[in-house]
């Protein structure tokens, strides 16, 4: 289906690229030049996962967090990939090579929603 451009749909979308880093809801409020209020925003974010242009991300605290999918291309990057949360940064990243895991026999995996926690590479 084809979705209207709005001013708001390209203000996000634009924060999100520039930032490129993901993003949690009040931060992309916080950091916009319009005045677009919450229910707006969680909208348009919501597209943008369903349109596949953004993905979100579920840290440990049950915060939302949404990035663009520069980097998330399937042949670079499979579609559940995992991110790093840093505890002394606060950013959040889609880690560019895979985790191996597994599960036990008999259950078949179809999302992953994984975030590591620790200090990133540049705050080593």
């Amino acid at each position: 289906m084809k979705r209207r451009n709005t001013p708001s749909k390209e203000a996000v979308l634009d924060l999100l690229m520039n930032t490129g880093k993901a993003m949690s809801r009040d931060a992309i409020e916080q950091k916009l030049d319009l005045e677009i209020d919450r229910a707006t925003i969680y909208r348009v974010l919501n597209r943008f996962c369903e349109d596949g242009m953004v993905h979100k991300i579920v840290a440990e605290d049950g915060k939302q967090y949404f990035a663009v999918c520069i980097k998330c291309d399937e042949k670079a990057m499979p579609v559940n990939h995992f991110h790093f949360r840093c505890t002394k940064c606060e950013t959040i990243e889609c880690l560019p090579e895979a985790v191996h895991f597994s599960v036990p026999n008999g259950y078949n995996v179809e999302n992953i929603n994984c975030v590591l926690t620790g200090i990133c590479k540049d705050c080593s």
